[in-house]
Order: structure tokens, then sequence, then C-alpha cells
């Protein structure tokens, strides 16, 4: 049979330990092993030539290696007492050896064979506390192997693996069953397939070529045994192989549906009742190896192919007989492996197999335990769908399982990310522990979205009941809730900055005590804080002592936004010339900012220079290039060029947005330029841009400030309607009854505070939607509920038709 041999090349702890007695030389010599080594050529040279003048002591490599050949030619002179001499005179050099100094002697024991001197040589460097590596692990083994010496090996291999500092590692454990095979004892390759077992050996190298190469030698070899079939779906899940452990576990069901479960309880471990008998011969007739109880159809299927890809998985339909659901070893070993491929399906997010094998588990007769649901919902409770995740928690209860609580923090992770942050809150509550901190950072997000500090800190202080240590990541998001005060509702002032700071610092004081640095995210936040509390020079500092480390372009991009916000254009323009003689690239967002920068300093020219330079560098101008074009042209009052920009943008396929239109209505409105102004509305309309807040403004005000107070209304009314209609889901014909009833016209004194209460839901527009609604009502004039009952509508449609 051909050596098996490993991809991987491994490497072996650095130390030795003496606590393994290397009595294997003895136990070789009383076990009648004639010391006078195998034969060979002659050496026309004697020993005591060797040995005496011309001998020179090792003083590097080179002579290490002349020395290690006159060994070879002594052993194969049949000259052991010269040679025992000479691997003395080896290991008492002045120079310091290593495992690589014996590489040479090793491997011609290996290949002679010579057990005997072997063990000798490995006796000398175990004394003189010469560290093995893997190679001098495998001549050794392939010496007592090669020697007959299989038990020899098989107690070399034991003693080695129960040190500390010396593992065997594949290729020895290879080598070993192939002996065993070529001898037919079952007994030692059983003996090595358990201890590979015990030391999950190729799945803790993630080495899943090796498994499926033990795996095809097992297939040839031995019948499979359900116990078997559990360590090969284990090793599989392990490294992601979902395939086949799938296969493998539809095998074992098989077996189970047959009957064939042969496994019991022994000194409170599961053991197989079954002996693996190894096939003799590889030419055996298939007759012959189903008798032996070797591989049969089905089996053979189950192998993988040569690149070590199984099938496709397939659906299976096998059922226990009447009676196996109640052999409690069967079942529990049954339902191990089930769980093993579930979770397996949790880390992939493969749900449609994760729902099949709870359905098969249910067909079984197995029932689901707690571990089982804990990898189900892992791969079904996906964010969209955390109502499933809910679900399945209220099944358990039916079920009196408890939860684990790694359960209870995926599916509170799912609802964060759908913002459900109640249940999430909910479910973090009963977690008793948790030693991972994204279902709350997940949570401390969702909070930082909704703009809901107060319930951030509710989750830092669970964190630290559970003495649950926050990672970068929770302080990136502490930065990001906590690091502004009044921002974005106020501009920030003396008593907010000094708060801002106190804040910051005490984040930072509590990531040092945690030995965490700042990341670039955690930077980002902090410098966005400073800039939005109007912090110029702090942020500027803070910029300048993270340029020590590597920035990143959106670090740069925030400064400079900010800077822009709080007009400090030289200064902007500073860091933009110092960012790009740094070497940092410019990307489509600093381009944007330069141009926006253009409109405050009023210069066409530098603004269509900079898009040039953001075209060469293969950035497309976006609807914000633009805009911030369109309010410098607005701003030297060339309404014309700024609606051919806009008339280009559409002809190029760029998607305005509201803050495009809202920028020529702005101008336009100061100007008191009402054919403009409905120019716009009617563009907004067709390109189905719908109004927000500032649009109503600007229009409203436009017209009563030229007098035209009932046109003004009725254009507030249905820029009311556009905006109500992309943020009602159903008609708003459908709706109107309940608006009106509940908003509109109501003279509950409740109806505008419950109209206010949807600004704290995040419903801006349709909170502002129906306050014009109502104060239109209020006015005395018919609210209308449909664009075509307004004339004023009507004809900005037919006039820019």
């Amino acid at each position: 049979m051909a050596l098996w041999r490993s991809p991987l090349r491994f490497i072996v702890s650095s130390s030795s330990s003496s606590k393994f007695r290397p009595t294997l030389s003895r136990e070789l010599g009383r076990s009648g092993i004639d010391n006078g080594g195998s034969g060979g050529c002659s050496c026309s040279r004697s020993v005591t030539t060797l040995i005496g003048n011309e001998f020179i002591q090792c003083q590097d490599e080179s002579t290490r290696k002349v020395l290690q050949e006159k060994i070879i030619d002594a052993l194969r002179s049949g000259e052991r007492p010269g040679a025992s001499a000479l691997l003395s005179k080896l290991i008492h050099g002045n120079n310091p050896l290593s495992a690589d100094d014996f590489h040479g002697v090793l491997k011609y024991c290996a290949r002679s064979p010579d057990p005997v001197f072997v063990m000798e040589t490995y006796s000398a460097m175990c004394k003189n506390e010469i560290n093995l590596d893997s190679r001098s692990l495998l001549f050794i083994v392939q010496a007592l192997c090669n020697g007959g010496h299989l038990d020899k090996a098989s107690e070399f291999i034991q003693a080695l693996g129960g040190n500390d500092s010396i593992s065997p590692l594949l290729p020895v454990y290879n080598y070993f069953l192939g002996a065993c095979v070529k001898t037919r004892n079952g007994n030692y390759a059983s003996r090595c397939l358990e201890l590979m077992d015990q030391r999950r050996l190729a799945v803790l190298q993630r080495n899943l070529p090796s498994v499926n190469e033990i795996l095809k030698h097992y297939v040839d070899h031995y019948s499979l045994s359900i116990l078997s079939l559990r360590k090969f779906i284990w090793s599989f899940t392990r490294l992601g192989d979902l395939k086949s452990a799938y296969e493998l576990l539809q095998h074992m069901v098989a077996l189970a549906s047959r009957g064939e479960l042969f496994v019991k309880f022994k000194s409170g471990k599961l053991h197989s009742t079954r002996l693996d008998i190894p096939i003799p011969s590889s030419t055996q007739t298939r007759s012959e190896k189903v008798a032996l109880g070797g591989v049969n159809d089905h089996t053979v299927s189950l192998m993988v192919d040569a690149h070590g890809k199984s099938n496709g998985i397939e659906s299976s339909n096998v059922v226990l007989p009447k009676g196996q659901s109640n052999n409690i070893p069967a079942t529990r070993i049954l339902r191990w492996s089930f769980n093993d491929v579930i979770h397996a399906c949790g880390q992939s997010k493969n749900s449609e197999l994760a729902e099949q094998l709870m359905l098969q588990m249910q067909n079984l007769g197995l029932v689901p335990s707690s571990h089982t649901y804990d990898g189900f919902i892992r791969a079904v409770a996906f964010p969209g769908a955390y109502e499933y995740g809910m679900t399945l928690l209220k099944v358990m209860q039916q079920q009196n399982l408890k939860p684990y609580n790694s359960t209870l923090a995926t599916v509170s992770a799912y609802c964060s990310k759908a913002f459900q942050v109640d249940l999430a809150e909910h479910l973090l509550d009963q977690v008793s522990e948790c030693s991972y901190a994204y279902p709350f950072n997940n949570l401390l997000a969702a909070c930082d979205s909704l703009d809901q500090p107060e319930r951030a800190v509710r989750v830092l202080a669970r964190m630290k009941q559970l003495n649950l240590r926050p990672d970068m990541r929770t302080y990136e998001l502490l930065f990001s809730l906590f690091g502004n005060v009044n921002a974005p509702y106020e501009e920030g002032n003396m008593l907010s900055q000094v708060d801002c700071c106190k804040r910051i610092n005490a984040i930072e004081m509590d990531m040092v005590r945690n030995g965490l640095q700042h990341s670039p995210i955690s930077t980002r936040n902090v410098l966005r804080a400073l800039g939005a509390e109007g912090m110029v020079n702090e942020m500027i500092r803070r910029l300048q002592r993270a340029e020590n480390m590597y920035l990143e372009t959106p670090t740069y991009n925030i400064v400079l936004q900010s800077l822009l916000e709080a007009n400090e254009t030289n200064m902007v323009i500073k860091i933009f010339k110092g960012m790009k003689a740094c070497g940092y690239p410019a990307d489509a967002a600093t381009y944007n900012i330069m141009i926006d920068c253009c409109s405050i300093i009023h210069s066409y020219k530098s603004a269509c220079a900079l898009v040039s330079m953001m075209i060469r560098d293969g950035f497309s101008p976006k609807a914000v290039t633009f805009t911030a074009l369109m309010k410098i042209l607005l701003n030297d009052e060339s309404f014309e060029e700024a609606l051919n920009l806009l008339d280009q943008a559409a002809s190029e396929g760029i998607h305005l947005d509201v803050l495009s239109y809202n920028t020529v209505l702005r101008k336009a409105f100061e100007k008191g330029m009402i054919d403009v102004v409905e120019y716009i509305v009617e563009q907004m309309r067709r390109e189905k841009v719908n109004p927000d807040p500032s649009t109503c403004h600007f229009v409203f005000n436009c017209y009563v400030e030229k007098g035209y107070h009932t046109t003004g209304i009725e254009a507030l009314n249905v820029l009311s309607l556009r905006m109500l209609g992309g943020e009602v889901k159903e008609s708003l014909q459908e709706k109107k009854t309940e608006l009106e009833e509940s908003f509109v016209t109501s003279e509950d004194p409740e109806a505008e505070t419950k109209i206010i209460e949807l600004f704290r839901d995040s419903r801006e527009h349709l909170a502002a939607a129906l306050l014009n609604l109502r104060w239109c009502s209020m006015l005395g004039v018919r609210v209308i509920w449909s664009e075509e009952q307004s004339p004023w509508a009507k004809g900005l449609s037919n006039k820019y038709g």
C-alpha cells in the first residue's frame, strides 16, 4: 500500500521533556532482535581508522554531515560498536546540535531497517535534550514499523502523545496505519484511529484533505459503524465541509434504519459492539467484501473524489424502524450528529438544509434539544426574519426547553438589526452569562441609529452586570453615541463642548484600561463628534496626533466636511493640499466636499478644475456634484446656466434628489422668482422626487410674499399630499378617513401632540405633512386629498408639459 502523504508541513513544539524515558531500545533487545544489524556492502576502511587520528571533532554543519555518513558506513559494514562510538562523538561535540544533525542516521535506520540503533540514537538525543522535529518522528516510526515492531511503534506514538511538548503528526499516523494494513493488524489500527479521534489532529490542524484521506482509507479497509461515522461527521462539520457531513449523516440514518447500531454504554462511555474487520486485499471480490462487513454500494457513493469534494446534497427519506427510537445510545449518537450538521448550517447560513434536517429529525422520532435549536436559529433567523427567531423561542418554551444564552443572544442580535430594540433588550436581560460583546454591540448600533442614548446607558449597565469586557466595536459605538451633546438639533456651545470633552476622555480612559487603542473607525467617530460640536481647534489637534498612524481618506473627509460647515475654507484648502502631498488618494466624497467649498469662495473655475481631476481619477459626477456646481452658479445669479445643469444631469441619467431641487428653490424663493419655483416643482413631480418640509417652506412662502395667499395654501396642500405618498404605504384614499379624523380635522386638543410624537419615531416627513394639512384646515380651507382636485397642480402640468 502506498504511503499516505499529508499536503501540509507541520512544526513540532520546541521543547522536549525528560518525562518520557526511552526504554524501547531495551524492550527491543528483550524482544530478541539481533544487534548485528542488517547486511550490506562492505567498507574498505576499518573502525579503528574511522575513529582514530583521522577523526576531527564536529565544528560546523559540513563536518557533522560527514560524521553522519561515517556512522552509516559503520552500520553497513556491521561495525555496530564503532557506530555507537561515532554517535557518542557526534553528541559530545563542541557546537550545539539539532534534530537536523541526525536525519541522515535516522533515515538510514528507517530504510534498513534498524530499529535497535534508531532507538539508541533517540535515547542519546533525549539525554542531551535535543528536540525532535517532524522528520525525526517519522523516521523513528518507519524504522520500528519496517522492523516488524508495530507494538513498539504504537507504544512510541502513545508515549509521545502523552507528552505535552511533542505531538505525533499526521504523516506519522498515516504511515503507521499503512503498516497496519500491510500486516492486516486491525487491533493496532483501531487503537491508532481512536487516538487520532481523541486528539482531533486533522481537525485541529485545519487539514480537510487529510480527513478525506483518512475516510477513504477507512472505507477501503473497514466497515463504517455508527460511532466511526459520528467522528467523521464531527470532523467535516468543524472543517466546513457541509456536503460530506450531510452525506455521512444520511448513511448513519440508513444504518440505524436497518438496525445496524452496534453501540452500548460501557463505563459511562459509548462503545461499539461490532468488530471493525480489515479487508484483506484490494483484489477481493465484491461478495467477499460484503461478507466481511466492508463497503457496500451506498458507502462507495459517499466516498469523496480525488479533489476532496463530495457530491451534491440530496434529500433522504429513510426512517427508523419501530422500536429503534427507544435505543438510547443510538438515539443519542444520531441526535449529536444531527446537531453537528445543523450547527454547520448555522455557520454557513444554509437555512434550507437546516429546515430539512429538523423535519427529518421529527420523522425519525428524534426530539430536538436546546442545542439543536441553538444551531437551527443561527441558520434560519436572518436579520429580516427576526419574527421567526421569536417564534422558535416560543416553541422551545412550549416544549419546556430552556434556550442557551447563545440562542437568546443570537435572536437579540437579529432583533437589533431589525430595530426591534425593545425585544432585543428584553432578550439580553434574560442572558445569565455571555463571553462575547456582539449582541450588545448590535443593540448599541440600533440605539445609535434611532438616537436613543438613554437605552444605550442601560445596555452598558447590563454588560457591566455580566462582567462582559467591551471590545473595540463597543467603544466605536460609544464615541458615536455619546461623543456629541447638542448635535444635530442644536449648535454646540461652551457648556456642551466641555461636556463633550469629558465624555470622550472618559470613554478613552476606559478603553486604555482594557488594553485597546483607537481604531480608524473610533478616530473618525471622535473627529465627527468634535466637528459637530464646533470644536474645530480640538479636532485639528487630534487629527495631527492621529497622523502618526496611517489614516484613511474617509477620516480626512470628516474633518474637511466639519471645517466646511464652520466656514473655515482656508483650513479646508490647506488640509486638502497636505492630504494630497502625503499621498492620500482623494475619493468622490473628497472632491464633492472641495467643489462645495468652491461655492463658498465663489470660484466656479476652481470647481470645474476639481471636476476634471475627479473624472481623471475615475470618479463620475453624481447628484451631489451637480448640486454643488448649481449652488455656485446660483450664488452668481446665473439661473439659466444652473437650470441647464439640471437638464444635463437628467440627460445623463443622473437622478437628482430633493436636496438638489431645494438648492434651486431656495435661491428662487430669495429672489421671488415664482416661474422658476413652479418649473422646479413640476420637474420634481415628473422625476418622482417627493418634496420635504424645506420644499413646502420655499414654495409656500414664495407665493405668500408675492401676495398669492390662496395659491400658496393650495400648493402647500398638494405638496403635503406628495410627502404623505412617500410615507404612507397604503393608498391615501384608503387612509383618508383615518388621517382626517385623527389628525387633520380632529378637535381633540391632543391631536397636535400625537403628531409631534411621530417626530420622535423618526417620521419627520409624515409629521410635517400632517401639521401642514391641519394648518390648512384651521385656516378654513377645504383640504383636498387628490391632486386631480387641484387647479394649481393641473395648471403646472399643462404649462410645463
